[in-house]
């Protein structure tokens, strides 16, 4: 759930998910609509299904225990190299680094890396620093790194650098006005010393942008709603959404295509929805319409405001399923 978001966003999800999947044995025998609908509004929802197909090669490999060789944890369905090392450092105190936007902030600046850190030759180093210093904690008693006093609790050095390169970059090292007079590595830092903290790391070029349109179709018929699964090997596979149709300039008017394709009378607006998806930024225009008789909807499920309810939606046609139920 950590991957690609916040904590405070995390946080929720996470304990309605453990309310409802406490170990991998439940997860690996739980309905995949159940799996997506509890992860209902994370997004990325291949980590989701990776998350069940990790939970079930656990069951099946480690007798429902989570492994802990670095190897092990790595081969597991949408593990990579950082979150394989997040866990087998901070769980398990084994000398493996890490490497999340914190620690490539706290690093770059630290030791004045120019060059953006997804370029192949920079991540190297990074990874390489990273590497050099859990393997120098690892020579390390606990004690020197927290104070007999302290609350915090670890399993070891290893944990203990890891979590405070995290920590430092997510409450010192921050992306804009860092706060370089509370920072024990201040003495030490290259960025520092040089005046460049507003320019490490360095930016990565931004993608361009791409727009997409797209009309929703709220179809009402004796009390349910037209709704359709998405395939499974399209994004968002395996969610629910209303009927819509994309356009653009090239394209038809929707609302025509619509009452043409589906013999659908006049639709009245619903609401407009905003919704970005990595370069994409997308706009809905839902609709309200009733079915008429002989309309040719067969490819759709019928389903009642209740019901759709249960189902996982897509993140944008979540939104409209809100606007529905409170509009009535």
């Amino acid at each position: 759930m950590l991957q690609q978001t916040q904590v405070k966003t995390v946080i929720p999800y996470w304990e309605r998910w453990m309310r409802a999947l406490p170990d991998a044995a439940g997860l690996a025998a739980a309905p995949e609509q159940r799996v997506l609908k509890l992860w209902e509004g994370l997004g990325y929802y291949t980590r989701a299904r990776n998350l069940q197909k990790a939970a079930r090669l656990i069951v099946a490999q480690h007798g429902g225990e989570f492994p802990r060789d670095f190897d092990a944890v790595l081969a597991l369905p949408g593990v990579g190299r950082y979150t394989a090392g997040a866990v087998c450092s901070i769980a398990f105190n084994q000398p493996a680094p890490i490497l999340d936007g914190n620690v490539i902030r706290v690093l770059t600046r630290l030791f004045g890396i120019h060059g953006p850190p997804t370029d192949k030759v920079v991540n190297a180093r990074l990874w390489q620093l990273a590497t050099k210093l859990v393997e120098a904690a690892n020579r390390i008693p606990p004690s020197s790194f927290i104070p007999h006093n302290s609350s915090f609790q670890v399993s070891g050095s290893c944990s203990a650098l890891n979590q405070s390169l995290m920590e430092l970059g997510a409450l010192v090292c921050l992306p804009a006005q860092p706060k370089c007079a509370e920072c024990p590595l201040r003495a030490r830092c290259v960025a520092r010393a040089k005046h460049l903290t507003a320019q490490l790391p360095t930016p990565k070029p931004r993608p361009h942008t791409t727009e997409r349109r797209f009309a929703a179709f709220v179809i009402k018929r004796a009390g349910r709603f037209a709704v359709r699964q998405r395939e499974a090997e399209k994004l968002n596979g395996g969610l629910w959404e209303f009927p819509s149709l994309e356009h653009d300039a090239t394209q038809p008017d929707p609302l025509a295509t619509a009452q043409t394709q589906w013999k659908l009378p006049s639709p009245a607006p619903l609401c407009v929805i905003k919704h970005s998806i990595t370069r994409y930024r997308i706009t809905v225009e839902a609709y309200r319409a009733q079915a008429k008789r002989g309309s040719l909807l067969a490819e759709f499920q019928w389903h009642t405001l209740a019901e759709l309810h249960r189902l996982p939606f897509t993140s944008a046609h979540k939104k409209i399923l809100h606007a529905l139920a409170s509009k009535g």
